[in-house]
C-alpha cells in the first residue's frame, strides 16, 4: 500500500547530460526535472550539465565529474542528487559511493509523484507495482543504504522495511499486485461494457503532463474536476458528459498525462487504465500552445500513442491556453501554427475562446459513423425520440394515427435498434 513519507525541502543536486540524440534540449530537460523534483517535495540547490555523447556505463557522467559533483553539493549542502535519465543499478552505487551521498533517478521522481497523488485503489495498486519493479533490480547491493528508514523522495510507497526484504518476498507481492489489478481491470471492463451500451460518443483527452486537459475539461463539462499547476495532479480517469453543438451528448474522458522519459515500468502499471482510450472513437490531444517546447511535447505523446497501439486512431489537436499568446510576439506565433496545424483547433478554457469550435469539432467526429434513418414507431417506443435527442439529431417527429414518423441522423447502433421496432409500413 502506497504512503507518503517524503520530507518537505529536501535539498536537491540535478544533473543531465546534453546529447546531441536527445529529444528535447538537454537545459530545458533539466528545467522539467527541477519542476519535476519540486512536486516531488524537493528544493532544487544546484544543477551542471554535462555534454557527452553516451552516458559513462559506470558513474553516469565519469569519475572525474563525479568527484566534482561531490565538492559542489557539498557547498551546496545538498542532500540528494537527481539525474535526469534513468541509471542502472551499477551507475546508482558507484555515485552514491562517490558523493556519499543518496542518489535517484528521473524516474524514481516520476514514480514518488504518483505515489503522492495515487487517490484510488486501483491507483495505489498500479503505483506500488511499478515502484517494486522499478527497485527490484536496484536491492542488489545497495546494502545499508536501502536499511535508511526516514523520509525523502523514493521512499515513498512501499516504504524501506518492505524493500530489506529477499527477492521472493518482493516477486511474491508484484504477482499479487498484479493479480489484484487483474481483478480491478474486470471491474473496470464491466463498467465500460456498461456505459457503452448507452452508446454515447466518446472522445478522450490526451496529452503532456500540465497541458490543461482537467481545466479543458471543466470548462466543456462545467465540473469541478480536480486542477493544480503541477506535473501528474490527477491519476485517475475521470469521465463527464458534454453538451456538444446541436444538443448532442458526447462522454469526454480525462486521462493521465505523458511526460518525456516516462519510466516503463509506470506505462505497464498503468496499461489498464490507459485502455479507456481504447473505447474513445475520437482523442483530443490538448497541448500547450505558448510552450517552448510545444513540438517535442507533441512529439512525445505521439510516440507513447504509438507505444500503446493508438497511433491509428482518429485525433483533434487543441492548442490549448490560446489567451497567453499576447503581443505581436504572440499573434505571429498564432499565425505561424495555423499555417502548421491547420486543422487543430484553438482554445482557451480561461477565456472561453473556441470552446464552441471544440464542441462542434467533437460533434463532427461522433457524427461521422451516422446513419440517416426514416421509420416509424410504435406509439409505446416513444422513449426513443429523447434518446435520439440526446444521441443523434431529431430532423423529424410527427405522431400520427399509425404511429411516431421519426426522420434522423444516428449513430449506427441505435440505427439498429430503430429499425428492429420500427412497425411495418
Amino acid at each position: 500500500m502506497t504512503f507518503e513519507t517524503a520530507v518537505p525541502g529536501e535539498r536537491a543536486y540535478l544533473v543531465g547530460l546534453d546529447r546531441a540524440d536527445a529529444r528535447l534540449d538537454g537545459e530545458d530537460s533539466l528545467e522539467e526535472l527541477a519542476a519535476l523534483a519540486a512536486a516531488a517535495g524537493a528544493a532544487v540547490v544546484g544543477r551542471t550539465l554535462q555534454k557527452r555523447r553516451d552516458p559513462d556505463p559506470s558513474t553516469y557522467v565519469g569519475k572525474g565529474k563525479a568527484y566534482e559533483l561531490k565538492a559542489e553539493m557539498a557547498r551546496l549542502n545538498a542532500e540528494l542528487l537527481i539525474t535526469d535519465d534513468e541509471l542502472r543499478p551499477r551507475q546508482q552505487r558507484e555515485l552514491e559511493k562517490v558523493t556519499g551521498l543518496r542518489v535517484i533517478d528521473r524516474s524514481a521522481v516520476i514514480l514518488d509523484i504518483f505515489a503522492k497523488h495515487a487517490r484510488t485503489q486501483e491507483g495505489k495498486l498500479q503505483v506500488e507495482l511499478a515502484q517494486l519493479e522499478y527497485r527490484l533490480p536496484r536491492l542488489s547491493g545497495v546494502g545499508k543504504e536501502m536499511s535508511r528508514l526516514g523520509g525523502g523522495i523514493n521512499t515513498r510507497g512501499p516504504g524501506e522495511t518492505k524493500l530489506e526484504s529477499d527477492r521472493q518476498v518482493i516477486r511474491k507481492r508484484i504477482q499479487e499486485l498484479r493479480a489484484r489489478l487483474g481483478e480491478v481491470a474486470k471491474q473496470r471492463e464491466r463498467s465500460r461494457r456498461q456505459r457503452s451500451g448507452e452508446g454515447l460518443f466518446l472522445a478522450a483527452l490526451v496529452g503532456y503532463t500540465n497541458a490543461g486537459k482537467s481545466t479543458l475539461l471543466n470548462a466543456l463539462a462545467g465540473s469541478d474536476v480536480f486542477v493544480a499547476d503541477q506535473p501528474f495532479a490527477t491519476l485517475d480517469p475521470t469521465t463527464r458528459r458534454v453538451t456538444l453543438s446541436s444538443g448532442t451528448i458526447a462522454l469526454l474522458s480525462d486521462t493521465v498525462g505523458f511526460v518525456n522519459k516516462l519510466p516503463p515500468t509506470l506505462v505497464a502499471a498503468f496499461r489498464a487504465t490507459l485502455e479507456e482510450l481504447d473505447d474513445a472513437g475520437l482523442l483530443v490531444h490538448v497541448a500547450d500552445v505558448a510552450h517552448p517546447n510545444l513540438h517535442e511535447r507533441i512529439a512525445v505523446v505521439n510516440d507513447t500513442l504509438a507505444s500503446l497501439k493508438l497511433a491509428d486512431r482518429p485525433s483533434l489537436l487543441v492548442l490549448h491556453q490560446v489567451d497567453r499568446l499576447t503581443g505581436a510576439e504572440g499573434s505571429g506565433l498564432r499565425e505561424a501554427l495555423e499555417a502548421e496545424f491547420p486543422r487543430a483547433v484553438f482554445v482557451s478554457a480561461r477565456s472561453g475562446e473556441g470552446l464552441d469550435a471544440l464542441r462542434e469539432a467533437i460533434a463532427v467526429a461522433a457524427r461521422s459513423g451516422w446513419r440517416a434513418v426514416n421509420v416509424t414507431l410504435p406509439h409505446e417506443a416513444g422513449a426513443y425520440v429523447q434518446r435520439i435527442r440526446e444521441r443523434g439529431s431529431l430532423k423529424r417527429a410527427d405522431y400520427r394515427e399509425r404511429g411516431i414518423e421519426i426522420e434522423a441522423d444516428v449513430p449506427a447502433s441505435l440505427a439498429a435498434e430503430l429499425e428492429a421496432r420500427a412497425t411495418a409500413s
